[in-house]
């Protein structure tokens, strides 16, 4: 299969509103936003507490975040199985095979990952900005904010990073959301199940499918990112 052949289908697939494509891009969509901004709620306060601060054991950390960023995601998908299994400790909320269990796991996945991140970008910020903060009369919350916003187009590419491992994410989303047609079936899990059955290109297209969204997304962020 050629790839305009691929593209064609592709197109052909978002044009005829396929409601199965839809809701597998819909389901993505959901779970990696939602989990991305868990993960950035999370990870990047981490990130900065770690960039900002002396203490002791601080170098270890960075290398532990900067470690878990290759945490595999199958592994990950596994832990949160364990937990949300039926024997598991939290087996009792009846979460797993749902969106939310998807969530959970993509925001275990996420948060090392904005979290060095951030500690990169914070770790590059002049630190006279957080002190002229408190010189005037701001709290520490505020200077910290302050630091942010000086360097928020960094913490934007880190949260757009975060997001494009999540859309693409497999392991989490096949394990913990079961591939459950119209209901936890992501494009990535979808494009495994073609694939398996031998449907190559409608695997490739569904992959063409992703990336367009992904490129949508990157260019919506692009449009309202602050400049300087």
């Amino acid at each position: 299969m050629s790839f305009s052949e691929a593209f064609a289908s592709a197109l052909r697939l978002l044009l005829t509103g396929d409601p199965h494509v839809i809701a597998a891009v819909g389901v993505s969509l959901r779970v990696s936003v939602l989990s991305t901004i868990l993960g950035t709620l999370l990870g990047v306060p981490i990130g900065f507490c770690v960039a900002a601060r002396t203490f002791r054991g601080r170098r270890a950390i960075e290398l532990t975040l900067r470690t878990l960023t290759a945490f595999p995601t199958v592994v990950v998908g596994l832990l949160v199985y364990t937990l949300l299994s039926r024997r598991g400790p939290l087996g009792v909320l009846g979460l797993l095979y749902t969106q939310s269990a998807m969530v959970v796991g993509e925001t275990i996945l996420v948060i090392p990952l904005l979290a060095a991140l951030t500690v990169a970008v914070v770790g590059g910020a002049d630190r006279r900005i957080e002190e002229t903060a408190l010189t005037l009369g701001a709290s520490r919350l505020h200077a910290a904010l302050t630091v942010l916003v000086e360097m928020r187009r960094g913490i934007v590419a880190a949260v757009v990073t975060g997001f494009g491992r999540l859309i693409s994410e497999l392991g989490i989303a096949l394990i913990v959301g079961g591939n459950i047609l119209n209901s936890t079936r992501t494009m990535t899990t979808a494009i495994a199940l073609e694939t398996s059955k031998g449907d190559f290109a409608l695997g490739f297209a569904l992959g063409l499918i992703l990336l367009a969204v992904a490129l949508a997304v990157n260019v919506g962020v692009a449009v309202v990112e602050p400049t300087r």
